[in-house]
């Protein structure tokens, strides 16, 4: 599950070009905050293709436990049978179909558990994308501000740049 990027590269090199040659000090301020903004996407980027990661690994853990469960249960389902169609049900019998039934609960257990941990890492995936969008469209937002030399629209960027942080921030204690 990897993220789609933007290119923003060129853009970057625009504001830092328009803020070289420029007289207007706000607009090195621009370029500053561009860069600031494109290494939290970076980061916010990284973290969400991490969760992505474990969130895939944790739901193949969990359907390779079902699948173990499964097995179990076939186990169980046979030793059913013998019993049924030979009549006679031995000691041994009984220890084999409570010994499946009490790993068969522990299995399951397992894998609910690694069910919960890759929604989890999933939702955690989400947040940190939606920080990487915002920064992104801060980051494309401050270069139009560069471009057109409106001051205001900076201000928009430094605004969705904080909700980028707020998503970063929110993307740790998501559960």
């Amino acid at each position: 599950m990897e993220e789609a990027e933007v290119p923003l590269e060129q853009l970057h090199e625009q504001i830092h070009h328009s803020a070289e040659h420029s007289h207007e000090t706000w607009i090195s301020q621009v370029a500053l905050s561009t860069a600031l903004l494109a290494v939290l996407a970076a980061i916010t980027g990284l973290l969400s293709g991490a969760r992505a990661n474990e969130a895939v690994m944790g739901q193949i853990e969990s359907s390779d436990r079902w699948a173990y469960y499964q097995a179990k249960g076939i186990k169980a389902a046979v030793l059913d049978a013998k019993t049924t169609l030979g009549g006679t049900v031995t000691e041994e019998d009984r220890a084999k179909a409570q010994k499946y039934q009490e790993e068969q609960n522990e299995i399951q257990t397992e894998a609910r558990q690694k069910e919960i941990e890759a929604r989890k890492n999933f939702h955690q995936h989400e947040v940190f994308a939606r920080g990487v969008t915002m920064f992104q469209v801060a980051i494309a937002v401050a270069a139009i501000s560069a471009l057109t030399k409106r001051p205001h629209y900076w201000y928009v960027s430094i605004f969705m740049g904080v909700i980028g942080c707020i998503f970063l921030v929110l993307g740790f204690t998501a559960r």
